[in-house]
């Protein structure tokens, strides 16, 4: 028992690891929220039009160079769904050096469109990055190891919002160029720890290397490789992929075909909540709070937002542990709700009250501290969560490339308007505060994709979710899956359960029964 003990957390470790990749998009979201507010920053890359020292940029170029880092995370995680396919999910790790070049055009760069560029090339290795973290982690802590990936991008948060504030009274280039030079050391770990990633089992066994997925499978689950529960995993997987490979090889456009295991439901699932994720309007605080706490009147908007950024790092933590305790679907509901409530509140508060009022000042931030709560232990981590989960293997690689490319494509969409929306300057909306009414409203629209689009996954393996979606729909899955988990039904056996057979009586509780 020790043995397997220690062998389990060693896959846990491994998971960890690979979850370390979202450090670099944390760190490089948070720096970017205040250098383009640091006084050397503005006199290298902005202009003084009034002539009195005061240096600005316009929204048109902040746009640009806050969000163009999403458009290189678009592309790099579309790119590495097909490389993913073809080479496994260890490799696009490598090409997460593509990150160090961004860094080091950023770094040297004293123009905007070298600087712009090298986000570019920064987005694209954080984008590969993305959708690789490992999905075959064992069921039993599957939920809490995937969300370590938002706990990471937390971090990088969090570091970035402690260096900014400790460089951003520096004179001269060092001011910025610390904060963003200090990317290097992230991605130096990343590679230099890529070959502690075992190959993902399922990958190995649809190229005939079974010998390596039995001990990729044994370092995951801390099961020995004669274990009996190891060996029915084993024909779990390749039972499921026989029927998959049946149908042959698959297209972008085989993720939205009409099929019995509901594939394009689960591909537009995945895709959708990435893209309502980013429209809770979370990284509206992380790209733009520091700017937005100086615009509210905050006398040390660096201080504040590393403070809202402590908040988000912690409360990710209990989020981690709710998901395997309480399951995906419940938390996305309660996550939807709470958010919506705070915004709404921090929009009324700020229209109601002065920058001068103190009090006004203090409930405004105290409700976008409780608001980042609730996103950082829901919708942050389960989003990741139920999209390495959700898919059969058949789609896997491209589906779960799509949904990231989805948060990408929102996030780069939402922080290039952003600026548009809010400054109150000429040619800009200038909603200021009033900007969290929108950002509330789409939380309630959260909760509604939520209760009618997202089943509850705990305690199932990939293999028991396809059989799920093939009987059930998201909204009536529960006693179906309270099935699955007590008679421990898998796809390799012969007699599969249908939603005829389910005892609503014996197994009218998913929750109870876990």
């Amino acid at each position: 028992m020790p043995d397997q003990t220690r062998n389990q957390w060693a896959g846990v470790a491994i998971t960890m690891f690979a979850a370390f990749g979202g450090i670099l998009y944390g760190y490089d979201t948070g720096v970017i929220s205040g250098v383009i507010v640091m006084k050397n920053w503005l006199e290298t890359f902005g202009t003084d039009p009034k002539g009195d020292g005061n240096f600005v940029i316009s929204s048109s170029t902040e746009s640009l160079v806050v969000s163009i880092l999403s458009a290189g995370t678009f592309f790099g995680a579309l790119a590495s769904g097909y490389t993913a396919d073809w080479l496994g999910r260890r490799w696009p790790f490598f090409k997460s050096n593509v990150f160090s070049t961004g860094v080091a055009m950023q770094t040297a760069s004293t123009a905007i469109p070298l600087f712009v560029v090298g986000r570019v090339f920064a987005g694209f290795g954080v984008g590969v990055t993305s959708t690789v973290v490992p999905s075959d982690a064992p069921k039993w802590i599957r939920g809490a190891v995937v969300s370590l990936y938002q706990w990471c991008i937390t971090i990088g948060l969090l570091l970035a919002a402690v260096v900014n504030n400790a460089t951003k009274d520096r004179p001269d280039h060092s001011s910025y160029r610390i904060t963003i030079g200090i990317q290097f050391i992230w991605a130096f770990i990343l590679a230099t720890g890529i070959y502690l990633l075992p190959e993902s089992p399922r990958w190995l066994i649809r190229h005939g290397d079974m010998d390596r997925a039995v001990v990729s499978l044994s370092k995951l689950t801390g099961l020995s490789s004669t274990d009996p529960e190891l060996e029915l995993e084993l024909e779990d997987i390749k039972a499921s992929l026989a029927q998959e490979l049946a149908l042959g090889e698959t297209s972008v456009i085989d993720c939205f075909r009409s099929s019995e295991n509901k594939i394009r439901l689960r591909t537009l699932t995945g895709i959708f909540i990435q893209a309502w994720q980013q429209l809770t309007g979370i990284n509206f605080i992380f790209y733009y709070g520091t700017t937005f706490f100086a615009a509210s009147g905050i006398s040390n908007p660096f201080l504040v937002t590393v403070a809202t950024n402590v908040v988000n790092v912690g409360m990710t933590l209990p989020g981690t542990w709710a998901i395997e305790r309480f399951g995906r679907r419940k938390l996305l509901l309660i996550g939807a709700a709470g958010m919506c409530v705070c915004e709404f509140i921090v929009a009324i508060v700020g229209v109601s009250v002065t920058t001068s009022n103190l009090t006004g000042q203090h409930v405004l931030i105290a409700f976008v501290c409780i608001y980042i709560a609730f996103f950082a232990s829901t919708w942050g981590p389960i989003a990741y969560v139920v999209i390495s989960e959700i898919f059969p293997l058949q789609v896997r690689a491209k589906a779960m490339a799509m949904s990231s490319a989805s948060n990408w494509l929102w996030n780069f969409g939402i922080g290039y308007a952003t600026p548009f929306l809010v400054n109150n300057v000429q040619g800009s909306a200038g909603l200021e505060v009033k900007v969290f009414f929108i950002w509330g409203s789409t939380c309630l629209c959260c909760f509604i994709f939520a209760y009618f689009c997202v089943p509850e996954t705990k305690g199932l393996t990939l293999e028991q979710i396809d059989l799920m979606y093939q009987h059930t729909t998201p909204l009536t899955a529960g006693p179906y899956r309270a099935r699955l988990i007590a008679e421990n039904i898998h796809v390799s056996q012969t007699t599969k359960a249908t939603p005829d057979d389910v005892n609503s009586e014996g197994h009218g509780s998913a929750d109870e029964k876990v």
